[in-house]
């Protein structure tokens, strides 16, 4: 096995404002999987990347300021039912929109896990990318 001093290091690939318009956290579960969503950051950067994560809803005010730390050359995946804006986190079974924005760029992908019925759902996608 090579020495890991020896390869090279990888530069920052990505973006550091995305989208994602469709956010939903199932409110059930059956089975042994639990219905969750996630934000999957891919840090490629030598610099950590530091999220500010902003929650918007149809029918109340966003939850800002919603932070997360992704380590260089790390991923990370957020479960966004662990986000906290103060007191605040966003509820089952509301439809969502998020946004992210980071201090270095990075790749994001989105992943929702469906457990309400037996025959459970998958679902991924990129993030939409803004700057």
């Amino acid at each position: 096995m090579p020495d890991q001093s020896s390869l090279p290091k990888s530069s920052s690939h990505g973006h550091t404002y995305w989208v994602i318009p469709d956010g939903y956290i199932p409110p059930d579960s059956s089975g042994a999987l639990e219905s969750h969503e996630s934000i999957c950051v891919l840090n490629t950067g030598g610099e950590d990347a530091t999220l500010d994560i902003t929650i918007y809803f149809e029918d109340r005010d966003p939850l800002e300021h919603m932070q997360a730390e992704v380590p260089a050359r790390r991923t990370k995946h957020i479960r966004t039912a662990s986000l906290r804006a103060g007191e605040e986190s966003i509820p089952s079974g509301v439809p969502y929109a998020i946004t992210v924005s980071s201090n270095v760029p990075v790749i994001i992908q989105y992943s929702r896990l469906d457990t309400t019925q037996p025959e459970l759902a998958l679902m991924s996608v990129m993030a939409y990318p803004l700057a």
